[in-house]
């Protein structure tokens, strides 16, 4: 993959490219982005349609590319594979003779194999982001056709905004993707939740009296956009990431007043501060739970200068129940960091983290059963696994059980589980926007054991054996499939 050279040197070349091989839709239609928008691309998501470019909405300067990672094959076309398999696989076997333990060891791996497999970020002087310049009163947010998805949104929000900001103290660059409501014609509401790095930025800054730089990139190329969702350890850098998917450097230019480097190639950057102590209301809106966000006070950017190309796409996306576009980036995250969630947790055969359970509140796990209440230590195991701590419910099969096949993980959960003995209930974090939990951030969690149970687990009724064809009648049938003159 990155032999080659990576494909797409900005979002311009990757909506080429799905163009050209049937994944993407022009409308050339007027369509108002409050509302309209959202509708249609919900309908095409589910419909496992194309990603969609509206040349002519109703509100703002710029057509909106939406819907780009919307199935698995885009979601490769985007970072340059056939198979999103191909990523972990890569990243796991250079990981692997370092022999890491525990989380720590697996972030020193990853950041020794970003060190030495992949460039730093370029810096140039001059770029296509910066080639129209709006500064101080001429700045103003509604060139963009921001979106309002859903009918009790607080109002317009920029749902791919690439958050960049720097510890005050080490200088850490931490690239994020946050919901982003607009205020004004120059301030944005930063939904940075609590345990997102920028809000460890943000509190630092805030100690320390002083205001925090930002600037946000619109559009950047489709690796970088995905790497700004990657739950990466909070000492790697997105970049050095993003160089390692692509295989090559990403170009970088400095703000123009912010000491901050972002994407030459993006689209669009806004670049502001964040004053210490400002807070306000931020939301109602409709997320990828499927249920409104309550309004709550969040950091304000006062955006003092904006830059675009001189003809800019304006990337966004929509958020709803599941499923959506967001599916796409969540079975990414899922199978380029397989490896390395095996590696921490050697039980592991596979995973799958089902869209309907938006990816935090459901795991599947598959082990190699050896021992008694090996099932209950992996599960354990998970909720101490950096992000995958925040995961509800897991859900422990055994290897010949197919995770990515609900129907056969169902008919195990619900056939092999004895509710008195075989789930374990516990309480820890769970996600900033979790609805459910009678405490915010904090909540019930459930592990359910369905995996076939020892006599040394107490079962002493000897577990049955599961039906299965032989595989002289399989092999049969298929042959003879045709003679038997069923469709």
């Amino acid at each position: 993959m990155a032999a080659r050279g990576f494909p797409y040197q900005d979002l311009n070349d990757f909506l080429a490219a799905l163009e050209s091989a049937g994944e993407l839709r022009r409308v050339g239609v007027p369509v108002d982005p409050t509302l309209e928008i959202s509708e249609i691309v919900t309908r095409t998501v589910r419909a496992h349609g194309p990603a969609l470019l509206f040349e002519r909405p109703t509100r703002g300067e710029m057509p909106v590319a939406i819907n780009l990672f919307g199935t698995e094959k885009r979601m490769a076309m985007a970072l340059g594979v056939d198979d999103l398999n191909e990523v972990g696989a890569r990243i796991g076997a250079m990981i692997k003779p370092e022999l890491p333990v525990g989380w720590s060891g697996i972030r020193e791996g990853l950041g020794k194999v970003l060190q030495l497999k992949s460039l730093p970020p370029k810096k140039v002087k001059t770029a296509p982001c910066q080639q129209v310049v709006y500064k101080g009163k001429d700045v103003d947010l509604n060139r963009l056709p921001g979106l309002q998805v859903w009918p009790g949104d607080g109002g317009i929000f920029h749902n791919y905004g690439l958050t960049h900001t720097k510890h005050p103290e080490s200088g850490k660059r931490n690239l994020g993707l946050y919901r982003l409501q607009q205020h004004s014609h120059n301030t944005l509401g930063m939904h940075w939740q609590i345990h997102k790095d920028s809000t460890a930025h943000h509190a630092v800054a805030e100690r320390r009296g002083e205001r925090l730089p930002v600037a946000i990139a619109i559009g950047a190329d489709p690796v970088v956009c995905y790497s700004a969702s990657a739950p990466l350890p909070g000492d790697i850098d997105e970049y050095l990431f993003a160089g390692y998917l692509r295989g090559e450097r990403v170009e970088m230019v400095d703000c123009l007043t912010v000491p901050i480097q972002v994407p030459a190639h993006a689209q669009i950057v806004l670049e502001g501060y964040i004053e210490p102590g400002e807070r306000l209301p931020e939301g109602p809106f409709g997320d990828h739970t499927g249920f409104y966000t309550p309004v709550e006070p969040f950091p304000v950017m006062h955006v003092e200068c904006m830059t675009m190309r001189r003809d800019p796409v304006y990337h966004s996306i929509v958020t709803s129940q599941p499923p959506q576009e967001d599916h796409g980036l969540g079975k990414a995250t899922e199978r380029i960091f397989q490896p390395l969630l095996k590696l921490l947790i050697p039980d592991i055969v596979d995973y799958d983290l089902p869209a309907a359970g938006v990816f935090h509140n459901c795991a599947i796990i598959s082990i190699r059963k050896r021992y008694p209440k090996h099932a209950q230590k992996v599960m354990n195991a998970i909720w101490g696994a950096h992000l995958m701590s925040l995961t509800k419910l897991i859900v422990i099969v055994d290897e010949d059980c197919d995770v990515h096949d609900y129907n056969e993980v169902a008919f195990r959960a619900f056939g092999n589980v004895d509710y008195s003995r075989d789930l374990l209930l516990t309480e820890g974090p769970v996600d900033h926007l979790d609805h459910s939990s009678y405490q915010q951030f904090w909540g019930g969690k459930a592990g359910v054991d369905a995996t076939r149970k020892l006599p040394t687990e107490g079962y002493t009724r000897g577990w049955p054996e599961q039906m299965t064809m032989s595989p002289e009648v399989r092999s049969l049938v298929d042959k003879r499939w045709k003679e038997y003159g069923i469709s």
